[in-house]
């Protein structure tokens, strides 16, 4: 099958995570920090490892303010309802993933208040917009890192130095762009920073994590065992014991590490230069199909390789059946988790069929993909 599916879950997975999850469970498959012999040693210092990781690769000085999770929407779920309490407000944006903005109206029940910034037909976000939204209580500005939708970047750097020059913490969430593109959480002027592991950082489903700035004080969601300071019944206000209640995922974590170990070895730069090029080749091909309609910029400058489409009136859903079932080609169709989204670039109907590349897409992917469009654009 041809995958272009990749901004959902990246498959296939390098090799080396394939093979660091079996060792995993193989040789020292042990409960970490529960024990003190060998194997637990070794499993606790594994997850270690893939924590460091993830410390250099964001630029995050301390790697114990990051917490492993089960994937992006867990991270965001808990920095989002450990920090905001009655009265306070946040700005987001109408081009946010549920994983957000589901969140943010659930709080509304004890007196959150949320403004949603409307983005243009493009998903792009006026950055004015955001300052001009600041109120005495804003806490948090929360923000995604590019769309899901149509790939639309939006300016974090900027969008962090007006949370940090009004004292507001701002949050991004990186589910499309943790592994592809440079994230920098110091220079970025990001206070937390959700990201899952099972996308672009080739890691296994079930992984994901959130850093949080020192100084930032939230509540975990859940209390549990730790392996540490266990006489107490109170839970440890340590970092990152106080939310990682309960026996991790010790080889979905090594094998988060291990895709990471992929990136640098190919280079990020490497990467996301081969899956731009094959971005701009497929909207290339598709502006010249009769009928379709690409969503988003279109500019690769400003875009991550995800695009989204349509045929004529045609049903996202019909369409993507016959690219699976005719084509061997898989897309993801209909709304995809991010209903606000889809009112902004008006597909909200109709849904979009959605391409998105991953590391081990070719052109040859690529072209077959332009010609099924083209097939289907003539026959449907």
């Amino acid at each position: 099958m041809i995958y272009l599916d990749n901004a959902a879950t990246s498959f296939p997975k390098p090799d080396i995570v394939y093979n660091s999850i079996i060792e995993a469970m193989r040789e020292y498959g042990a409960n970490p920090g529960r024990s003190g012999h060998k194997l637990a040693l070794k499993a606790g210092r594994a997850i270690y490892e893939t924590r460091e990781l993830l410390g250099n690769f964001f630029n995050i000085e301390n790697p114990m303010r990051i917490i492993f999770t089960s994937n992006a929407t867990d991270g965001l779920n808990l920095a989002i309802k450990g920090l905001l309490k009655p009265e306070d407000h946040v700005i987001t944006t109408s081009m946010e993933h549920n994983s957000v903005l589901r969140p943010l109206k659930a709080l509304e029940s004890i007196g959150v208040e949320t403004t949603i910034i409307q983005c243009d037909e493009a998903g792009s976000i006026h950055i004015e917009d955001i300052e001009a939204n600041i109120k005495s209580n804003t806490k948090l500005i929360v923000t995604t890192h590019a769309s899901n939708v149509t790939g639309t970047i939006f300016p974090i750097k900027e969008i962090g130095s007006i949370a940090k020059k009004h004292n507001i913490i701002y949050m991004v969430d990186a589910a499309q762009t943790a592994g592809v593109y440079n994230i920098d959480v110091i220079d970025m002027n990001i206070d937390i920073l959700a990201f899952p592991g099972h996308k672009s950082l080739l890691g296994p489903q079930g992984t994901g994590g959130v850093y949080i700035r020192e100084g930032i004080d939230i509540v975990q969601m859940k209390e549990g065992g730790t392996g540490s300071r266990s006489d107490s019944l109170i839970q440890p206000d340590i970092y990152p014991d106080k939310f990682e209640s309960g026996t991790p995922n010790m080889p979905g974590i090594v094998g988060l590490g291990a895709g990471i170990k992929y990136i640098l070895d190919k280079g990020i730069d490497n990467i996301r230069d081969h899956e731009i090029k094959l971005a701009k080749t497929l909207i290339d091909g598709l502006r010249e199909i009769d009928r379709v309609k690409i969503y988003g910029s279109c500019n690769m400058k400003r875009q991550a390789p995800v695009i989204s489409i349509n045929i004529g009136e045609e049903d996202s859903s019909e369409v993507s059946y016959i690219l699976d079932q005719v084509f061997n080609i898989a897309v993801r169709p209909g709304l995809h988790c991010a209903p606000l989204a889809h009112k902004t670039v008006n597909c909200y109907e109709q849904g979009c069929i959605r391409f998105s590349v991953g590391p081990f897409n070719t052109i040859d992917d690529i072209e077959a993909a332009i010609n099924a469009i083209k097939t289907i654009s003539k026959e449907i």
